[in-house]
């Protein structure tokens, strides 16, 4: 298990509403796609991101200043 990983997720999930709203909709789909794409994430990773409570994304991005977030209505 890499701890770096799973920050990495975590900050992604606070911090990027677009990728928020995708794993909110559906995180099997999400996860399993970054892993696809070559990020290391074991499917113990997986399973104990998908159990945490999922009102935590939301509540936590609701929580930090909005200069650390990237919105999905923002243009990169």
């Amino acid at each position: 298990m890499s701890l770096r990983t799973v920050q990495v997720i975590v900050c992604r999930l606070v911090t990027d509403e677009e990728y928020r709203l995708k794993f909110l909709s559906d995180p099997i789909r999400a996860l399993t796609t970054l892993r696809d794409q070559g990020v290391e994430l074991t499917s113990a990773e997986i399973d104990a991101l998908i159990r945490t409570d999922r009102t935590l994304w939301s509540d936590a991005a609701a929580r930090i200043d909005r200069d650390l977030q990237r919105s999905s209505w923002l243009a990169d």
